[in-house]
């Protein structure tokens, strides 16, 4: 029925290869890395802010706990006849070091630097000497241990300056840092997860309108050309223009190609039946016999050429067909509709034509199926030669409704079938004639109607046998 196409000469250039495909991020990806690029460069910059002005503020507040502190020891300082000293009762101390977490020290300094009360090991720290009034704030480490230092100036004996130092641990304002950088994690955390979602929200609603224009022209086909009425943004009303321009230059070149294909029909099919007409009237004229056998060989060339017209036209036809024309049928009736036209044919050439048809209801234009069992049924004829033994089944099976039909001719190899079903193909080991179209024309029209040919060995065993399956119609 067809065979594979002449080897390629070693000497010509090996075709180019394809471009590399790049792969490329879809438009809601490119929308998506836009926005959380934004936001994964902001959102830790707007957490280190924020947990800096928290830290600092909170720091600021426990460093004017720690002052004012100091500035209770600094009231407990007297000068009573030139003679300086602290007034701390023992529940005084007691209140002046009580904290629940930390450590508290203090030590207050005469203006020449003598101990007047608290730890004494504070002199080891050698701050600065500060005015009256004056603060000073700092970190300082005594004894292998960290303390946050408060230092104050305060006025006493003739306007010089006693030095008041007051001192804690770290320990509240580290497990503070631990808090406060916990905290500030879950916010930003919180807030970088609800900005991603609100953008991959946000660019899912954008793009509805494209999802929705896309799935519109996805059933749009040659029979559904009207324009688009879909209600999208304003930024695509642009796009929704050139497609209905595009679709008016579809439905004037869809018309124009229906009225060649009409046109061409009548052309060719005039003249070769005028032509078999003629010779068939020189054969049944009295003539010189030496010229029947090119008048023969004219004959079969007409048929041939006549029937590579119709095959031509009917792969036109296919392709120009909108699909939703389809409508309720059943492969049975197809199957008797042709053996009208073929049981008689089968009469005069001796074949044996059987039909074992039961119900097979599909979905479908009737006039591609017919064509398609025409060509199967004039392969098996062709191929298996006059005298062959064809049957033509129907049925269904499952959700799939099925056309076959079986020969008990060479068939065609294995590893010949898939090539056999492209269009100018033949089998390799073929010897009739033909243009290797028939199959390549059943295979389209089986896709047309979402299902499958394929070629199959005979129930028989010496054959072929050619399966058509559509989905069954509930």
């Amino acid at each position: 029925m067809t065979s594979p196409s002449p080897s390629p000469d070693a000497s010509a250039p090996a075709p180019a290869p394809a471009p590399e495909r790049r792969s490329r991020l879809s438009l809601k990806q490119q929308l998506l890395l836009w926005l959380m690029v934004p936001v994964l460069v902001a959102v830790p910059v707007a957490g280190a802010v924020l947990y800096r002005v928290m830290h600092d503020t909170a720091i600021s507040w426990l460093d004017q706990s720690l002052g004012d502190t100091a500035l209770a020891v600094a009231s407990l300082i007297h000068d009573r006849d030139g003679q300086i000293y602290v007034d701390v009762s023992g529940p005084t101390d007691s209140a002046l070091r009580f904290d629940r977490t930390d450590s508290v020290y203090y030590l207050v300094l005469d203006p020449d630097g003598r101990v007047l009360h608290g730890d004494a090991s504070l002199r080891g720290l050698k701050l600065p000497h500060r005015a009256a009034g004056e603060w000073y704030f700092t970190i300082a480490t005594l004894n292998g241990e960290s303390l946050r230092v408060a230092a104050l100036g305060s006025a006493c004996r003739f306007a010089q300056s006693c030095q008041i130092l007051v001192a804690e641990t770290l320990h509240k304002r580290d497990a503070l840092q631990r808090q406060l950088l916990a905290v500030v994690s879950l916010l930003i955390g919180g807030m970088a997860v609800l900005l991603a979602a609100a953008g991959w929200w946000a660019t899912h609603q954008g793009l509805r309108p494209l999802a929705r224009l896309s799935a519109e022209l996805e059933r749009r086909d040659l029979g559904r050309l009207e324009p688009l009425a879909a209600e999208v943004p304003g930024e695509l009303q642009p796009l929704i223009a050139a497609f209905n321009r595009l679709f008016e230059r579809l439905r004037r070149a869809s018309s124009a190609q229906q009225d060649f294909l009409a046109n061409a029909a009548h052309q060719l099919r005039t003249p070769l039946t005028s032509l078999r007409t003629e010779i068939d009237l020189a054969l049944l004229e009295p003539h010189d016999p030496q010229v029947e056998p090119l008048l023969k060989r004219l004959q079969k060339s007409v048929d041939r050429s006549a029937r590579l017209a119709q095959q031509m036209l009917s792969i036109a036809r296919a392709e120009a067909e909108p699909q939703q024309r389809e409508s309720p049928l059943d492969l049975r009736d197809i199957a008797a509709q042709v053996a009208e036209d073929w049981v008689p044919r089968a009469l005069e050439t001796g074949m044996d034509l059987g039909f074992e048809l039961s119900e097979a209801p599909v979905l479908g234009q009737g006039f591609l199926l017919r064509e398609l069992l025409e060509n199967l049924l004039h392969n098996s004829l062709n191929y298996a030669g006059p005298a062959a033994r064809i049957t033509v089944r129907t049925g269904a099976r499952d959700d799939w409704a099925y056309l076959e039909v079986e020969d008990n001719g060479p068939g065609i190899a294995p590893q010949d079938r898939p090539l056999a079903l492209q269009r100018f193909q033949r089998g390799s080991e073929a010897k009739a004639t033909g243009s290797g179209l028939g199959l390549a024309i059943a295979v389209d029209i089986a896709q047309r109607h979402a299902g499958r040919l394929e070629l199959l060995d005979a129930t028989s065993g010496q054959g072929l046998r050619v399966r058509l399956s559509v989905p069954r119609r509930g």
